[in-house]
């Protein structure tokens, strides 16, 4: 003899029967439960849904660290990240707001490659700052010309004087 077991849709009847006497004895169980815990059972469904209940704003201090404090005028700097892209970053931000281009190669030789289709750059930079800092497309990276002295070499030619 071989007994067949099929997956139905729906739950179980034993299942649906027992969810309908709980449903209908509900109030019995909890005052059980509430005589048996000495009023614990009721403390704790009160102060679980006081968990989920949303802070209220009265009398409290909330200080907001996600904003972020919008100068004017962006305050721009060159920085040269630990992936080695080479950016021009707001100071008060701390956004990017133009990719300069990447330094590339190995520790043995390292050269600095502006931003351009040319070079495989999917947004490259506009016309005016290529005119700007266009020749120091390939500059070679070495100890007599560090990625700081390129972060400054650039930040001569993109920003003013007085930023």
């Amino acid at each position: 003899m071989v007994d067949i077991f099929s997956k139905r849709d729906g739950p179980r009847l034993e299942d649906v029967k027992a969810r309908r006497v709980l449903k209908e004895n509900a109030g019995t169980i909890r005052k059980l439960a509430d005589q048996i815990s000495n009023g614990g059972y009721s403390r704790s469904q009160a102060e679980q849904a006081r968990r989920k209940e949303a802070p209220k704003p009265e009398g409290l201090i909330i200080h907001d660290m996600k904003a972020t404090s919008h100068a004017d005028v962006p305050e721009p700097y060159v920085k040269v990240s630990l992936n080695n892209r080479v950016v021009l970053v707001d100071r008060s931000s701390g956004r990017q707001m133009q990719l300069l281009g990447e330094i590339r190669g190995s520790f043995m030789a390292k050269t600095f490659v502006l931003a351009t289709r040319e070079n495989g750059f999917l947004s490259p930079i506009d016309d005016e700052m290529f005119a700007a800092i266009g020749h120091l497309n390939d500059a070679e990276i070495s100890d007599a010309f560090t990625e700081d002295d390129l972060a400054t070499t650039l930040e001569t030619f993109l920003l003013p004087a007085d930023a």
